[in-house]
């Protein structure tokens, strides 16, 4: 393999990492069609280059025998050469309409924010149908365009809930300062995928992925809570005495 082929393996290698991550290298190795000792070795370099780090995931109650899998996830360092450029300039201008128009100037460039990624997103979502999962998908497809590396994920058995993820922020280190920009954002997939979402971890917030927790089932428990109530309007009324 030539250094221009290993080159773009590795950066394959390091993509799918910070899209998918916290992953383990024999997942990498099935989705690249590569040999885990390959995906390994590409592993071992993108930790010698502090590209990657190990992840510890939250203990499930079952234990394997055995040396355990570790899993990877991307470091902020990998995440500057993912196109985060202008973030000094951004800073200072948000700093600058800060001391001008005070929070309220903030809040207004954010909700402003908000507002363009809603009528960036609101066709794509729209074409996808009512479903909220359906709708997250979607939606998901369109921020990975945009460079968000968004994947959507099950909760349990993903009945009631899942979860969008995004490995990457292109204003990751601006919404560290101006977290106004994480919370406009949310209430913005609230109203592209019509459920009540919950913001659970952000990347400006120092965790490895922004999740954000999306209720799939509350649409079908809406229906059902208003044809119970329906059912009940409707059933004779007993007057006392007869």
């Amino acid at each position: 393999m030539s250094q221009t082929d290993d080159d773009s393996t590795r950066s394959r290698v390091l993509d799918l990492i910070a899209e998918k991550g916290p992953v383990s290298a024999a997942q990498l190795a099935k989705v690249l069609g590569l040999t885990p000792a390959a995906v390994r070795r590409h592993i071992t370099a993108l930790e010698q280059a502090g590209q990657i780090e190990a992840h510890a995931p939250a203990a499930n109650g079952k234990r394997r025998r055995g040396r355990p899998a570790r899993f990877y996830v991307a470091t902020p360092d990998a995440r500057t050469t993912f196109g985060e450029g202008y973030s000094e300039l951004a800073n200072r201008a948000l700093s600058y309409l800060s001391q001008v128009g005070g929070e309220k100037a903030i809040d207004s460039f954010a909700a402003s924010r908000g507002r363009d990624l809603e009528r960036r997103y609101m066709p794509i979502v729209e074409a996808a149908g009512k479903d909220p999962a359906d709708r997250a998908r979607a939606l998901a497809d369109a921020l990975t365009l945009d460079g968000y590396a968004a994947t959507v994920r099950d909760v349990g058995d993903g009945t009631y809930a899942i979860q969008l993820c995004q490995g990457h922020c292109p204003v990751r280190d601006v919404a560290g300062h101006f977290h106004e920009l994480c919370d406009a954002e949310t209430r913005t997939f609230a109203r592209l995928l019509g459920v009540p979402v919950q913001r659970l971890a952000t990347l400006a917030g120092g965790e490895h992925v922004c999740t954000t927790h999306v209720p799939i089932a509350m649409p079908t428990l809406r229906k059902r809570a208003v044809r119970a109530a329906d059912q009940r309007s409707r059933r004779p009324r007993v007057t006392e005495g007869k």
